[in-house]
């Protein structure tokens, strides 16, 4: 798997900001959708028959699951483009829709970015395909953020729901106890740091991504859409518990500043240097290929909890497979997309490091029961599943959620390398983000 959401989108706000701008002041917003009903004898008709169908994913087990698709039905081609992801994708996929020319009939769309495209009309409704019929089949947050009432914008390709990874070898040479709420993570921050100067319980330069799900878990809601009309507001009771608690780390300079993904990043998860990461059940994949030199060191534990015992957990990362409104041959892709993200293509891509976000997968004693040689034989998916159960369903992302992601830094990022307060970052980033928002034509308060 590969990291998703924590990506900061730069570089496409200016060609977003049209198609959102188009919509939010003139466009349909009834909800409804103009794609006729699709049975499963119109699907079956369309493999008989065959043709090409257009994929725009980077994921890389859909190379096997296409594959095998076009060994079942030998008709059809699967056309697979993979090599665009983040920004590069999102700009050639926006400018297509402008343009209404050059769509692919199938795109990865990340949850963060789903919304903005729903909107704007750019992906059709997959609830005349039956899609609407398969929300038994994902857990909560996933189905959550590929719906919208009763229209489906995609089917959920993946998922990641939110564990803490420790290094055990650290935190035993240092007795420091793993910690399973964030009061205690703060207190074994201090511990380890004195311990040994060098240790940083975690690194965090200031992430989108992660400080929406550490919001998320907090129980905070900053985004409330309906359709056009917005409203965001980060100083609820939920923001306060995040900004309260992370702010002593950031204080006590108890956080390493190196960012995420780099050479350091991953020198500082090999050597020990950083003791633990809070991120997505899709993480494993990325310890075994960039911190291969801390095999057996490192284990999975729940997300800390914000009072003792609760269970709540979040999102972090994950993505839909959609078809844009202007792709050709729909039932062949919707075909596609469902084979891949709710048939036999979900155990394919498991088996390639895939985190699903199926029911039946997670809750499957195969899957739980898999030892992670990584982790020391661990069954982490033990403890990914249940975070899974435990995401809340009701969270929002903004329907310009990419260009609030791309001012993060700007904003919310000051804290890390100013005087400026975590909680007097997020008022920035409010106030930027309704700026931008009534510049589009939305209604935000």
């Amino acid at each position: 798997m590969r990291r998703t959401t924590s990506r900061l989108l730069r570089g496409i706000a200016l060609v977003s900001a049209l198609a959102l701008g188009a919509t939010a002041c003139g466009g349909s917003d009834d909800g409804g959708s103009d794609q006729k009903p699709v049975s499963s004898g119109d699907i079956q008709a369309a493999l008989k028959k065959g043709g090409t169908v257009t994929v725009w994913a980077w994921e890389p087990t859909l190379k096997t699951v296409a594959a095998d698709f076009q060994k079942k039905y030998p008709k059809v081609k699967i056309n697979l483009v993979g090599e665009r992801s983040g920004d590069k994708h999102y700009t050639a996929l926006t400018n297509a829709i402008e343009a209404e020319k050059g769509l692919p009939d199938v795109a990865q769309v990340e949850y963060f970015a789903l919304s903005q495209y729903a909107l704007t009309k750019g992906l059709s409704d997959l609830a005349p395909f039956g899609a609407d019929k398969l929300k038994d089949k994902y857990t909560p947050g996933p189905w959550n953020a590929v719906s919208e009432g009763d229209a489906v914008y995609g089917l959920p390709m993946d998922s990641g729901p939110m564990a803490m990874f420790y290094n055990k070898k650290v935190f035993d040479k240092h007795k420091v106890e793993v910690p399973t709420t964030w009061d205690e993570y703060v207190e074994a921050a201090a511990k380890l740091h004195k311990a040994d100067p060098k240790v940083y319980i975690a690194n965090d330069a200031g992430d989108a991504g992660f400080t929406t799900s550490m919001l998320w878990q907090a129980g905070s809601r900053p985004y409330k859409v309906d359709g056009t009309n917005v409203k965001i507001d980060f100083s609820d009771a939920g923001a306060k518990k995040y900004t309260d608690t992370w702010q002593k780390l950031i204080d006590d300079k108890l956080v390493s500043p190196i960012s995420g993904w780099t050479d350091d990043w991953y020198k500082g998860l090999g050597d020990g240097t950083i003791a633990t990461l809070t991120t997505g059940a899709w993480m494993p994949a990325n310890f075994v290929t960039g911190v291969p030199n801390a095999s057996g060191d490192w284990r999975a534990a729940p997300m800390p909890a914000w009072t003792e015992g609760d269970k709540a957990s979040a999102e972090n990362g994950g993505s839909s497979l959609a078809l844009p409104t202007l792709g050709k041959n729909k039932e062949l892709a919707y075909a596609f997309v469902e084979y891949a993200n709710s048939g036999d293509g979900v155990k394919t891509r498991i088996d390639e490091g895939a985190f699903p976000a199926t029911t039946a997968e997670l809750e499957s004693t195969e899957f739980q029961s898999k030892e992670f040689e990584y982790f020391g034989g661990q069954k982490a998916n033990e403890i990914f599943a249940d975070s899974a159960a435990n995401v809340a369903d009701d969270w929002s992302y903004l329907p310009f959620q990419q260009y609030a992601n791309s001012i993060f830094n700007d904003t919310v990022g000051k804290a890390y390398v100013s005087d400026t307060k975590l909680s007097d970052g997020l008022k920035s980033w409010q106030d930027a983000s309704v700026k931008y928002g009534k510049e589009q034509g939305f209604t935000v308060e």
